[in-house]
C-alpha cells in the first residue's frame, strides 16, 4: 500500500493534479508514511522528473507550473512535520525580481523547487530593490541569493545588488545565482555572481552546488 500511494503522489504531482496531490499526501500521513518517504519518494520524485523533461523539452513553462503548484500543495501538508522528523533545510535561499521588473512565474517555479528540494525560500516578489536584497540577507543569514530579470532593461539592477552587498560587507556570506531570459553565463560572470542558471531545474541543481562551494 505504502508504495503505491507514494506512486500515486508521484504521478498526481507529474499531472498537475493539485486536488489529488493534496487527498493522498494526507492519506499517506494518516496511514502512518514517514514524511522523508512522503517528501522523497512522492513529491520530490515527480518534480525531479518534471524537471528532467523540462531540461529536455519534454514538457514546457505551463506544465512545470501547474506540476510545482501541485508539490506546494503537499509540502504545505508535511512542512509542518520537518522539525519532529529531524528534516533541516539544506540552505537558505533569498530570491526576487529585481528593481524594475514585473515578471514572477519563472521565479515562482524555481521557488517553489528549491522549498521541494527542502531549501528554506524566503521570496522578497518583483520589483525589488538592493536595499530591501540587502536587509533579507541581513536577518536570515541566507546561503545564496537569487536574482531574476526577464527584461534587458532591468538587468543592470543585478550589477547595482551586488556592488551595495560588497559595501555592506555581505558579498563573501552570500553567493549568488542569476537567471531569467535574457540573462547569459557571460553576462553573470561580468557582474562577478557566483552562477548562472538557465531554468528552475537547473537552479536546483546550481543552488547545492553552491552549498559546496
Amino acid at each position: 500500500m505504502k508504495d503505491k500511494i507514494l506512486k500515486d503522489i508521484k504521478d498526481s504531482l507529474m499531472r498537475g493534479d493539485r486536488e489529488n496531490v493534496t487527498k493522498l499526501t494526507k492519506a499517506a500521513l494518516d496511514a502512518g508514511v514517514s514524511v522523508p518517504e512522503i517528501l522523497n519518494n512522492g513529491l520530490i520524485a515527480g518534480m525531479e522528473i518534471i524537471g528532467a523533461k523540462f531540461k529536455n523539452n519534454e514538457v514546457f513553462i505551463p506544465e512545470v507550473l501547474i506540476a510545482a503548484k501541485a508539490m506546494h500543495a503537499g509540502l504545505a501538508l508535511v512542512e509542518p512535520h520537518f522539525l519532529k522528523c529531524g528534516i533541516k533545510p539544506v540552505g537558505k535561499v533569498v530570491i526576487g525580481t529585481v528593481k524594475g521588473d514585473l515578471h514572477d512565474i519563472g521565479k515562482n517555479i524555481v521557488s517553489m523547487m528549491l522549498k521541494g528540494s527542502c531549501f528554506e525560500v524566503e521570496d522578497c516578489g518583483i520589483d525589488v530593490p538592493t536595499e530591501k536584497f540587502i536587509e533579507t540577507i541581513r536577518k536570515s543569514n541566507a546561503d545564496i541569493l537569487a536574482m531574476s530579470s526577464l527584461l534587458t532593461t532591468s538587468m543592470n539592477s543585478m550589477k547595482d545588488t551586488i556592488k551595495a552587498l560588497k559595501a555592506a560587507g555581505l558579498r563573501d556570506k552570500v553567493k549568488i545565482m542569476v537567471g531569467g531570459a535574457p540573462v547569459t553565463q557571460e553576462f553573470a560572470e561580468s557582474i562577478e555572481a557566483d552562477c548562472y542558471a538557465k531554468d528552475a531545474a537547473v537552479a536546483v541543481d546550481k543552488a547545492k552546488e553552491l552549498l559546496k562551494r
